[in-house]
């Protein structure tokens, strides 16, 4: 267990801010009627902490992380989420998935919505990473909302850009 956390705290902490943005994927708008498309900034605060273990496919190193968020900036609010982590032969290889429950005021607009991540290192250097929307998820004032979250890492500071669309402007 100690390893996967190893892997996902290097995961976590080797974002290149230049990689994610280079990995990030234009957001779909809903369709019909008016839709804002706006861009929001902020930081962040996390504690990813070991989960149990739960039973294990034979042969398959995958650990098992909690994600707790407090967010600030254009988003403001808390997220919670689990993320699942696998280490390679090659030491600083891995990946994780994660899923990530955010309730939360997107620029004063309230709800929650759901983030779903993908994340691929290659020993250390080569770092991945898609943060999007799941379609569909959003809640409240944030109702069909859509987007790309990219996180950036700097000694002592994590932020994000969240480029996102919502039907029906401001």
């Amino acid at each position: 267990m100690r390893t996967q956390f190893l892997v996902a705290a290097a995961l976590v902490a080797s974002l290149d801010s230049t990689a994610a943005r280079a990995m990030e994927q234009a957001a779909v708008p809903p369709s019909g009627g008016k839709v804002m498309t706006d861009k929001a900034t902020g930081t962040f605060e996390v504690k990813v902490k070991p989960l149990p273990e739960d039973v294990k496919v034979q042969g398959v190193a995958v650990g098992r992380m909690s994600i707790e968020k407090v967010w600030s900036g254009d988003i403001v609010g808390t997220s919670q989420g689990e993320m699942m982590t696998a280490g390679a032969e090659v030491k600083g290889s891995g990946g994780y998935v994660a899923i990530e429950m955010m309730k939360v005021k997107l620029k004063g607009r309230s709800g929650t919505f759901t983030l779903m991540h993908h994340a691929t290192m290659k020993s250390n250097a080569d770092f991945k990473m898609w943060i999007n929307v799941i379609p569909d998820s959003g809640t409240g004032e944030l109702t069909g909302l859509s987007g790309v979250l990219t996180i950036i890492i700097e000694p002592g500071k994590h932020s994000y850009v969240f480029d996102y669309s919502l039907p029906g402007a401001m």
